[in-house]
């Protein structure tokens, strides 16, 4: 008996263990970075809705933000509400950028401008990746 509860936490601590080394970094400017990216003067972002969504509209009277580029993972956009507090997005109007754009137009030219190619654990304008929930996000600071 002793033998078989032994094994057991044995198993648990490893799988345990294993399970909590999830910290993938990934920032901007690489595949898989999902967070709000700086278009500029990249090429014209390929867009998915060709309005704004927004969740939390400014107060009348109050000039609403500047529209901001997100990249998000597939299905996020659908659902918005669910997911903008982890972008910090939810009162900014929001353009998703398409995942082709982001992957084939916006990494390698990013990589061009800055240098670097799959780069490991940079922080770039205040971004950080990680996994969360399944997904990598970058958040803004």
């Amino acid at each position: 008996m002793k033998k078989v509860l032994f094994v057991i936490v044995a198993i648990f601590f490893a799988v345990s263990a294993q399970a909590a080394d999830v910290g993938v970094s990934v920032t901007i400017g690489q595949p898989g970075f999902y967070g709000h990216i700086d278009v500029g003067n990249f090429p014209k972002p390929e867009i998915i809705f060709p309005r704004p969504v927004v969740i939390a509209p400014v107060p009348v009277g109050v000039a609403p933000p500047p529209p901001v580029y997100v990249h998000v993972p597939p299905g996020q956009e659908k659902n918005w509400k669910k997911y903008c507090h982890n972008y910090k997005a939810c009162d900014r109007p929001v353009y998703f950028v398409r995942n082709q754009w982001y992957d084939n137009v916006y990494v390698p030219e990013y990589q061009t401008r800055h240098g670097r190619k799959g780069g490991k654990h940079g922080n770039d304008r205040g971004q950080r990746g990680g996994k969360v929930k399944g997904h990598g996000k970058g958040k803004r600071n």
